[in-house]
């Protein structure tokens, strides 16, 4: 008798889970006290359903607890800022008055417009790159550091199509990536606040069994549950210097590397890249040492479980 034994991870967007599930999972949710929640929701549905119920203006308007004031003047980088989310992200922090410094592998006309300082030829796959021209150009230390660069395979990945080549892609620029450029930035002495990883609830173990019910999409899961353990690790390391890590959802946000979910857009709550933007930097607002090593979803300020 022999056995087959794989351990791993994995995750897949919320539209998996089938309705059955999340109304059940919905009700269940119903007497839950806001005021003692400290994780929040699996199913996404439910999640923004019981957001609209009980009126969360921390969801439903985010302009309603952000303001953006602690940016003025901070020095921040952000990695993968030349569209999506990023570019929206850098948008903001200039609008703010944000001294931002833009790092990736090539810039666009949105970003240019905006005048911040923008490092290109950088991929965050690339360890000389990052630890060269990255660590020289960028200048005085940041106050901030944003790990937005990611990438999401655009097939449905399953034993029929698997690619081991996307996945070990998806691995290194979501997982190693941070790694890299957070390393980098901090054994060169350019990090003087917080680091900041933006991940996904993809990277949730424990979320599969309501996301994912049917697997799929290794690489995508694999590279985000990588990122959270290397997070975790980083904040464990840097406790000693003061430099608190966390890692971040950022939320379900209407760009291109969501585009092929459009048709569940509006079911689940996703947001313009604005409006993500916003809940992100209101998460990077609260950063302490005490939140170091957590993995926060920024539609609610929840934890996630691992």
């Amino acid at each position: 008798m022999s056995f087959l034994l794989t351990l791993s991870t994995g995750f897949v967007l919320p539209h998996a889970v089938p309705r059955s599930h999340r109304m059940s999972q919905a009700s269940m949710v119903a007497t839950d006290d806001p005021a003692t929640r400290v994780y929040s929701l699996a199913d996404q549905v439910a999640r923004f359903e019981r957001a609209k119920a009980e009126d969360n203006q921390r969801w439903l308007d985010i302009d309603s607890v952000y303001d953006g004031a602690y940016l003025k003047g901070k020095r921040v980088l952000v990695t993968g800022g030349n569209q999506g989310l990023g570019l929206a992200i850098v948008q903001e922090l200039v609008s703010k008055g944000a001294d931002t410094v833009v790092v990736g592998r090539r810039s666009s006309p949105e970003l240019d417009k905006l005048g911040c300082k923008v490092i290109t030829g950088v991929d965050v796959t690339d360890t000389a790159a990052v630890n060269g021209k990255m660590v020289e150009e960028v200048g005085e230390p940041v106050d901030f550091v944003i790990n937005n660069a990611g990438y999401f395979w655009v097939e449905h990945e399953t034993l029929d199509n698997l690619s081991f080549e996307e996945q070990a892609k998806q691995i290194d620029i979501c997982a190693m990536g941070p790694l890299r450029v957070s390393s980098a930035l901090q054994k060169a002495g350019k990090v003087k606040g917080s680091i900041v990883i933006i991940s996904s609830q993809a990277g949730s173990a424990q979320w599969r069994f309501t996301q994912n019910p049917e697997g799929g999409d290794y690489g995508h899961h694999m590279s985000r549950a990588a990122c959270n353990i290397m997070g975790v690790l980083l904040a464990q390391e840097l406790k000693a210097a003061g430099v608190p890590v966390v890692l971040l959802h950022p939320g379900f946000n209407r760009t291109g590397m969501t585009s092929k979910y459009s048709d569940i857009w509006d079911k689940e709550g996703a947001v313009e890249p604005s409006i993500g933007a916003k809940r992100v930097l209101y998460e990077v607002g609260g950063i302490t040492m005490e939140k170091s090593g957590t993995f926060i979803n920024c539609e609610d300020g929840l934890q996630i479980p691992w």
